[in-house]
């Protein structure tokens, strides 16, 4: 991220810590209880690893307790999600309420106190103060039986796995609380007879929590035009320090009015977003208005602050790159708007090789990115100021989000980024990837899918992230890795139609 950014810092969030137990055992039990879950919620908390910040609640023996602590986190909006523990053994019974209520995601945790059993002391008071192994299975009995969405782990706090598994949760969770807190702006429609770019946006919002509106592109033109020239040089310093600027886009340069141009917009585009409290937005090269570039560095500035962006109208990838961009708070690389453009097709060493016409954002390369100005043959505007780069090698994912008329579908696809050719002629920033397990297998299966040509590129967090958050936010997610064959994903493309189709009543 840069320095200025939308993304809350994850650590401003919380994920209550709650403990079941029961009074049969008497108050020295209940005592014991509370501090022993105490130790454990405070190594979490404390752990590098945990992103948000986890909050021990008193231990919960009744119903009413149980209810009452669950609408309270259902209506804190800084809660992203809960953490269950049936530290001694808590009837399941008393969590129907409080469950049935629930709205915040939850994790549940198996774990117990200690590592290693003291074999030569227990008793049975040992036996009675140490109950997860079957309260946490009679709490697993009334999730399933009441339907809840939750993320098992299992295993004790102190193995970095089970405290990895618990951040991968966290930050699914905070993604799933930016898209149902997020509004996005969208400036003109799809693209002209683009199938994959339309959906239910109502849907969107019952499912996310997105509220999606149009907006006219020409109030955005208004307040582009109102970027004073104050405004315009403070960005023309700012791309000074951060970018390799190309000589003719400089201040003594016979194109700089291009480059004050594209700041215009900058500065226009993020006034209206912040004045209508927008976290993503989409745009198309053919509605325009009185713009007088299509957005390229504006774009790719603002996805690197956080903001989503999808682009001839494409408000579900914008969605993806919001919260992508939340969930990767803290981490090392970032989340852009991502297309696969074309192949690299020498046998055995496929690659793709993945851009758009401008709109990539930097925060997928560590190295300086030059700013140029290049003809763009459509649009019918001026020649628009961009961002070149290509993104750093390493692992990634790309992930796309299509309308299946009765459900919204992810795909993802893992993927790793290779080092780039010499490309002296192509004026973008892109990104360039060998395909997991490998490229025929990738493109059959994600064209077996009807996964959109947008995606979502993360260099930030991995498919495990993504995997959490589509169980959270209830959606479908199909995976094409290492492990992937294309007769296997038919049949589990084919097993999730009639799944779903059954879930719904359809």
């Amino acid at each position: 991220m840069t320095a200025r950014s939308i993304v809350p810092d994850l650590q401003s969030f919380e994920v209550w810590f709650l403990i079941g137990s029961q009074h049969l055992y008497g108050p020295e039990t209940l005592a014991q209880v509370a501090e022993q879950s105490q130790q454990v919620a405070r190594a979490l908390d404390g752990a590098a690893e945990v992103p948000v910040t986890v909050v021990w609640k008193p231990v919960l023996t009744d119903s009413e307790g149980i209810k009452r602590l669950i609408l309270e986190a259902n209506a804190a909006e800084n809660v992203v999600g809960l953490v269950a523990w049936m530290h001694t053994f808590s009837p399941a019974k008393m969590w129907i309420g409080g469950l049935d209520a629930l709205q915040k995601p939850l994790l549940h945790l198996h774990t117990q106190a200690n590592v290693e059993l003291p074999w030569s002391e227990i008793d049975f008071d040992f036996m009675n103060l140490n109950q997860a192994a079957h309260g946490d299975r009679e709490f697993g009995y009334i999730q399933t039986r009441l339907g809840v969405p939750r993320k098992t782990v299992v295993g004790h706090v102190s193995n970095p796995a089970v405290r990895g598994q618990i951040e991968t949760w966290q930050r699914a969770a905070a993604g799933l609380a930016a898209a149902r807190s997020l509004k996005l702006a969208r400036f003109g429609d799809n693209m002209r007879y683009v199938a994959v770019t339309e959906g239910d946006k109502t849907e969107a919002e019952l499912r996310f929590g997105v509220q999606v509106n149009t907006w006219g592109v020409n109030e955005l033109a208004d307040a582009v035009a109102a970027a004073s020239d104050a405004q315009i040089d403070a960005l023309i310093d700012e791309y000074e320090e951060l970018y390799e600027i190309v000589p003719e886009l400089r201040r003594d340069g016979e194109r700089h009015q291009s480059l004050r141009d594209g700041a215009a917009i900058e500065v226009g585009l993020r006034s209206f977003l912040e004045a209508g409290g927008f976290g993503a937005f989409t745009t198309s090269f053919e509605d325009l208005g009185a713009l007088k570039q299509l957005p390229g560095l504006a774009v790719q500035r603002l996805m690197a602050e956080g903001y989503g962006f999808g682009a001839e109208g494409d408000w579900k990838t914008a969605i993806l790159v919001h919260v992508a961009n939340v969930m990767g708070e803290g981490l090392p690389g970032g989340a852009s708007l991502m297309e696969d453009y074309t192949y690299d097709l020498v046998p055995g060493d496929e690659k793709i090789l993945g851009a758009h016409m401008l709109e990539v954002a930097p925060t997928l390369s560590s190295q300086k990115a030059s700013l140029e100005i290049h003809p763009l043959g459509i649009g019918g505007k001026d020649d628009p100021v961009r961002l070149v780069f290509t993104a750093d090698p390493g692992p990634a994912v790309v992930v796309a989000m299509s309308d299946m008329r009765d459900r919204f579908r992810l795909v993802a696809n893992v993927v790793q980024n290779v080092a780039a050719p010499d490309l002296p002629k192509l004026p973008v920033g892109r990104a360039i990837w060998k395909p997991a397990p490998d490229f025929a297998t990738s493109a059959a299966c994600w064209l077996t899918a009807g996964a959109a040509h947008h995606t979502v590129m993360s260099t930030a967090v991995g498919i495990e992230v993504f995997r959490d958050f589509a169980e959270l936010a209830e959606t479908e997610l199909l995976v094409i890795d290492e492990d992937t064959t294309v007769r296997g994903f038919q049949k589990e493309v084919r097993w999730n139609q009639a799944y779903y189709r059954l879930a719904q009543g359809l």
